[in-house]
């Protein structure tokens, strides 16, 4: 029996960062693949570097799809996506997450005759006003193989009324990649000594996601709270800045306060230093809590749901909202726990388990 034809789709960091594990094993097994970059995370910083220092080949295609509206976006990659599938004549295709990047290839797939794999299956916010949530949603469903990272995400299937046949628990990828890249990072990454940071002596923020960004109020309020938490410690805060989130502290007129840095995005191993290095990791990134989980880094999450609810049950995490009285009362609260969770998200074979089940 042939293989399948695999298409593995990506298009912005955490996809580059949780597909390497399959694309390294692919390449170590001598899987024939495709790989496609929809180009959603367009600058440098946010793309090439990543494909660079985590060793991964340059993609077969690239749709420089960039910026726009959610449909314009979309429906750029599902033309381009599909184009490519027909071309390649591709079996099995692989997407991972939430993104449009994930929407529009679980889309394109569903209509040809081929499976999709979603890689990170069964994740819900239940907060429909999330874009993401929507994709998550639409995606599972039409979905063959659903690689869910816990028994919790694969209920969450079930629930919904999916098939027990196509739900397969295999741990989160990020786990692989973590464990694979967190030593070398040690080795490799001067992120610290760039900065003047020592190991413990400093908070690590991001903030990204729309609903906070776009809206500024919210993104003062966060700014506020991190500030607070920053001044309790005194400390430096470290906040790699999205393009797209620098745009708007300028547009909105917003004053930073000084102990928050700026700094330019990072590529996956100088941020993997900083988060297994800082005393506190605040959040709105999904994947940056599942990370901080996995390197017994106490989280703060600033928004009012999460798709990841295991790093809260286990202790890692909390949801604070935007308040900044909240945000400070939540970063009390977690600097003040033991760091003894256990990692619910599996132990670092999900790669293997995913590409056995398509094999």
């Amino acid at each position: 029996m042939t293989e399948p034809r695999l298409a593995i789709i990506l298009g912005t960091r955490p996809e580059i960062i949780k597909l390497s594990p399959i694309v390294r094993l692919c390449e170590r097994r001598g899987v024939p693949y495709t790989l496609i970059h929809t180009g959603q995370h367009y600058s440098d910083e946010l793309d090439t570097i990543f494909f660079e220092r985590l060793g991964l080949p340059e993609p077969d295609y690239h749709l420089g799809v960039g910026s726009g509206s959610h449909g314009e976006q979309t429906g750029e990659m599902l033309a381009g996506i599909e184009e490519v599938l027909m071309t390649e004549d591709i079996d099995v295709v692989l997407v991972q997450g939430d993104t449009n990047s994930v929407l529009a290839g679980g889309i394109a797939t569903s209509k040809l005759d081929a499976t999709l794999g979603h890689v990170e299956a069964g994740l819900r916010s239940f907060d429909r006003e999330m874009p993401e949530e929507i994709n998550r949603i639409v995606t599972d469903h039409v979905g063959d193989y659903l690689f869910a990272p816990t028994e919790e995400s694969a209920s969450l299937l079930r629930e919904e009324g999916i098939d027990e046949d196509r739900i397969y628990v295999t741990g989160n990828t990020i786990v692989d990649a973590v464990m694979a890249n967190r030593e070398l990072a040690a080795e490799k990454s001067t992120i610290l000594e760039e900065y003047g940071l020592s190991d413990g002596g400093f908070i690590l923020m991001t903030a990204h996601r729309a609903e906070n960004v776009d809206d500024r109020d919210r993104l003062v309020n966060i700014l506020t709270g991190v500030d607070r938490v920053a001044r309790e410690l005194d400390c430096p805060v470290i906040y790699p800045i999205h393009p797209r989130t620098c745009d708007r502290v300028a547009e909105f007129d917003i004053n930073v306060p000084e102990r928050i840095q700026l700094v330019e995005p990072l590529d996956f191993l100088d941020f993997l230093r900083l988060e297994d290095t800082a005393s506190l990791v605040v959040t709105d990134s999904g994947g940056v809590q599942e990370e901080t989980c996995i390197l017994q880094t106490p989280c703060v999450t600033v928004r009012n749901s999460t798709e990841r609810p295991e790093t809260v049950s286990v202790g890692a995490n909390v949801i604070a909202g935007t308040d900044p009285e909240d945000i400070t009362a939540s970063a009390q609260a977690q600097l003040n726990k033991p760091v003894d969770w256990d990692t619910p998200f599996g132990d670092g074979d999900a790669a293997e388990r995913i590409l056995d089940v398509i094999l």
